[in-house]
């Protein structure tokens, strides 16, 4: 086992791939699907904002979801890949605090705006007469600042906490990125509470909403069974099938690495799950949202003059 020593206040990342050729190869890949998630997010951000058919309140939620992609995936493979192709490991500690803000930040907010995107979808179903009230501008509006806000709190708490706890052992992180969960191994107090402290977190910001949007996506699909259009009826299963998609690429390594016992979790099995909700969904879901959605498509077609038919 290497051993580090340590002569600042600096971390370590032990990284994800290995120095070889194969660990070359996948780092390009995921440089590659870098590139594609910051294409396709700010592809979708610029449709959104410059087509006026897309100005309601589901595309304005999916707008700040790409945005939240974008910052979210521009905070990991940067570094990661710096690191890995200059042959280094390390980050500065307040490299380290900013990489805890902004990871946390994006993964509360953007548990509480999939919520916000299920109920939008809940009432355009269930209730559209009432629709343009309950999802009016300012609604929605709320719903994006709240997010972000709350989102924000609960990552200053956690990332102050984290940088003022003692690390008196090896400051070498067995990860790709600064994340509480795979530092707290490396404190010289008991952490015990704090982790259920972490735990009551994840539940606030990711159990909760999850279990709202199971609630909303169930009555959308009592609701859209029973309706007689046929038309209408595909139309909303495409709706809902992507968005649940989204809330499934996004949720199940989330809800695997955080509710499991410490003792049971393995570093090389977080690292793992941490590619999907870090660098794979970030990617997917402008993908999803572009290919399932035939609004989207037509705003391609005005906007960029793709898909278009001679």
């Amino acid at each position: 086992m290497e051993t580090w020593n340590q002569t600042s206040s600096d971390f370590i990342l032990l990284g994800l791939l290995s120095p070889n050729q194969t660990g070359l190869i996948l780092m390009l890949l995921i440089i590659l699907v870098f590139f594609v998630a910051l294409f396709g997010n700010s592809a979708m951000i610029h449709l959104i904002r410059v087509d006026p058919r897309l100005h309601t309140p589901m595309y304005f939620l999916l707008s700040q979801l790409s945005l939240m992609d974008l910052i979210s995936i521009s905070t990991t493979v940067p570094k990661m890949a710096f690191n890995f192709l200059f042959g280094q490991k390390t980050i500065s500690f307040l490299g380290c605090g900013v990489q805890i803000f902004f990871f946390a930040t994006m993964a509360c907010s953007e548990g509480l705006l999939l919520a916000s995107m299920a109920y939008d979808r809940f009432v355009a179903i269930c209730h559209p007469l009432h629709y343009p009230i309950r999802m009016s501008k300012i609604t929605c509006l709320k719903m994006i600042i709240g997010s972000w806000i709350l989102g924000s709190i609960n990552s200053v708490t956690h990332t102050v906490y984290a940088l003022h706890i003692p690390y008196c052992r090896s400051r070498a992180i067995n990860h790709f990125l600064c994340d509480i969960p795979a530092m707290l191994p490396l404190a010289c107090m008991d952490t015990w509470v704090y982790e259920y402290v972490i735990f009551v977190s994840t539940c606030l910001f990711l159990l909760f909403p999850f279990l709202g949007i199971t609630a909303s996506y169930g009555r959308v699909l009592f609701a859209v069974s029973h309706m007689r259009s046929v038309e209408g009826r595909k139309k909303a299963f495409a709706t809902c099938s992507t968005h649940l998609t989204v809330v499934t690429f996004y949720y199940a390594p989330f809800f695997y690495t955080y509710f499991q016992p410490s003792n049971v979790r393995s570093p090389t099995g977080d690292k793992i799950l941490a590619v999907f909700y870090t660098i794979l969904t970030p990617m997917l879901n402008p993908i999803i949202y572009s290919l399932r959605n035939k609004e989207v498509l037509g705003a391609m077609e005005r906007v960029f003059g793709v898909f278009k038919k001679n």
